[in-house]
């Protein structure tokens, strides 16, 4: 498996497992099923709703000797209710507990969006702070403080936009080694991949196969399908592959690491073949050209209920 460095100490396999949406009861059979196959790289967080049971399914592993923890990479993530320094640790703390682990591999701030201390998903407006009432500054250097107290490997951030990176940046002593963002061939972020390189910063796609099984009130009506897309089709039939195959592929060419979520066996074997699957130039250069900018994922969610944000705050004009 293609690793990519981050650090001196840490790199990180670049094809992992998802697990948002990844249902409690199906969860930990899925982590297990995706070890045995040899997936080294398992994408987590508290807000999924799911660490505990993934827990159980890392303590048994380990046990049964499937895999050795210093083999695998664990990212998981703080939640918007925890930015203020004091709750950072307590928040990984967490994490680790229902993970059963030590440390994690890799830790990142899920979104920079400022909840209450104890609000898991605002309702009114007074659930929200706004994004001054936590300078990024003091959150960060808690999140430093863990990797120097031996809790994380790296750390790092996601669902950040060009201008708080660099705001992050400036003011870091260790600075972000990852941002997770959204990134497909209909929102390929040339802007991001740009900066991305020319600073040292990895990219991470969530949702790289669309999202099809997110909620029902995250969807819009006309949304564009991606896996049924007739270029990625085409591709796929003259390939001998699937369709979710070579948008991993598409991802890995990009230098990117990919997290597709599956709890189906077939599906978890098939997403890892796609790390051996190269495509040419022109198939590149052909679902390039898909670039539209659409978000399936579009942080609108964050910006109702009176809330203090906006999709400026989140995003730059850019596919």
């Amino acid at each position: 498996m293609k690793q990519l460095p981050l650090t001196a100490q840490a790199s990180m396999p670049a094809l992992g497992l998802g697990t948002w949406k990844s249902p409690k009861g199906e969860v930990a059979r899925a982590v297990t099923e995706a070890l045995r196959l040899g997936y080294r790289h398992i994408d987590c967080a508290p807000i999924y709703m799911n660490e505990e049971e993934i827990g159980t399914a890392f303590a048994a592993a380990f046990k049964e000797g499937l895999v050795k923890r210093e083999e695998l990479w664990v990212t998981s993530k703080l939640w918007n209710n925890a930015h203020a320094a004091r709750l950072v640790q307590p928040a990984l703390e967490k994490t680790l507990r229902d993970l059963r682990l030590d440390y994690l591999d890799l830790y990142l701030i899920h979104w920079p969006v400022h909840f209450q201390a104890g609000v898991i998903y605002p309702r009114q407006p007074e659930d929200y702070l706004p994004w001054e009432a936590i300078p990024m500054g003091e959150t960060w250097q808690a999140m430093e403080s863990l990797v120097e107290k031996g809790l994380c490997r790296a750390i790092g951030v996601c669902n950040f936009r060009v201008g708080l990176l660099r705001e992050l940046q400036g003011l870091a002593a260790i600075p972000p080694a990852v941002n997770q963002i959204e990134l497909h061939p209909y929102l390929p972020q040339p802007g991001m991949m740009t900066f991305a390189r020319e600073s040292g910063l990895t990219l991470t796609a969530y949702s790289p196969l669309g999202s099809t099984d997110r909620p029902a009130g995250m969807k819009k009506a006309d949304e564009p399908p991606l896996l049924t897309h007739p270029q990625i089709e085409a591709i796929a039939a003259e390939r001998g592959a699937s369709p979710a195959q070579v948008l991993i592929a598409w991802a890995l060419a990009r230098g990117t690491a990919v997290i597709p979520k599956s709890v189906h066996p077939g599906r978890l074997k098939d997403n890892l073949a796609a790390a051996a699957l190269r495509l040419g130039d022109a198939e590149l250069a052909a679902i390039d050209g898909l670039r539209s900018g659409y978000r399936f994922v579009d942080g609108r969610f964050f910006t109702s209920n009176g809330s203090p944000y906006s999709l400026s705050h989140l995003w730059d004009d850019e596919g």
